[in-house]
């Protein structure tokens, strides 16, 4: 079971009202009282410090309808990057002659283990079934709000009309055009009225008023992918690169992007050089193939190139198109 935490009054307004025009409360009273305290009582310390993740520390960042992205604890910072990195290469890095440009050479040529040297572990309250696809990242260290000791909160994520969406025609797993109004509201009436009932029967199968009362870790099979669950993620910051470039892509699910780019925002303020690193050549650069590196010399040569001659599949050729024109 996960400890008590909680989100400073300042962040109070940011989270949007629900369907019915409330505002949810994804954090207790008590949870934001003790945050206060947290930050109200600083200490002195020699080890490395971050000044913009010491910001974000113990703050709670408003993700989808209930849920949110906080920073627990860190470690290192861009100079651990670098201090790892010479110690593990020595001369060989002598000629990069400041952390920045040393940092962008690490990113540049895929190494990994000075970026392992950093650490973050943060509290996240997120949906169930995005939950299921980020515990797929398996190089974290994860603990999860226990519905076996615990009674899970009646919270569900309710997506907003815009991102309703159909069955891709071209993408297997993702969406397509929005739905009509109409049928936007009729699944809107379902996913509430589904969700709903079913908390009412997991309420009722665990009360002991007049019956022995199902045991909790067998009633919380009734609940719905969509309520609520929290957990503590730790993670490397070589590892949460491979995260963030995977769903803070623009084709990611958008409940698990919205994730990935708050943490984004963390990442940017804690190292900013790496991060920038990052955003240069895994966020906004390209992966090229062998045949398309061929294709595109052969453009520059002059050459015309289509899909009959490039050796590409129809999905490479439209993927290349769509960077390369």
């Amino acid at each position: 079971m996960l400890g008590v935490v909680s989100r400073p009054a300042q962040y109070k307004v940011g989270w949007p009202e629900d369907r019915e025009g409330i505002a949810p409360m994804p954090l207790t009273p008590d949870q934001e009282a003790e945050i206060t305290a947290l930050r109200a009582t600083p200490r002195p310390t020699l080890r490395a410090v971050s000044e913009g993740m010491e910001a974000h520390l113990y703050k709670a960042i408003p993700v989808l309808d209930h849920g949110f992205v906080r920073v627990v604890d860190y470690m290192g910072d861009d100079a651990a990057i670098c201090q790892a990195a010479r110690v593990s290469y020595g001369r060989g890095t002598k000629s990069v002659s400041n952390d920045e440009g040393l940092i962008r050479y690490l990113m540049r040529h895929w190494h990994s283990t000075p970026f392992e040297m950093c650490e973050v572990k943060l509290h996240v309250k997120l949906p169930v079934f995005v939950a299921r696809q980020w515990i797929r990242h398996r190089t974290a260290n994860v603990n999860e709000y226990s519905g076996r000791y615990s009674i899970l909160d009646r919270e569900f994520y309710i997506p907003a009309a815009e991102h309703l969406a159909a069955q891709s025609v071209v993408n297997n797993q993702g969406r397509g055009d929005l739905l009509g109004p109409e049928e936007a509201a009729r699944v809107l009436d379902w996913l509430k009225t589904d969700a709903g009932r079913a908390y009412d029967h997991y309420e009722a199968m665990i009360s002991t008023e007049g019956q022995q009362g199902l045991a909790r870790e067998l009633a919380r099979m009734n609940l719905p992918a969509n309520i609520y669950t929290q957990w503590y993620w730790k993670v490397d910051l070589h590892n949460l690169f491979h995260f963030l470039r995977l769903r803070a892509d623009a084709h990611a699910q958008y409940e698990i992007r919205v994730y990935a780019e708050a943490i984004c925002s963390v990442v940017r303020d804690w190292v900013p050089a790496a991060y920038a690193a990052f955003e240069d050549y895994r966020l906004g650069g390209e992966t090229l193939s062998a045949k398309a590196v061929a294709v595109l010399k052969r453009r520059l040569a002059g050459e015309t190139v289509g899909l009959e001659d490039s050796g590409m599949s129809k999905g490479e050729w439209r993927e290349f198109v769509g960077v390369w024109g």
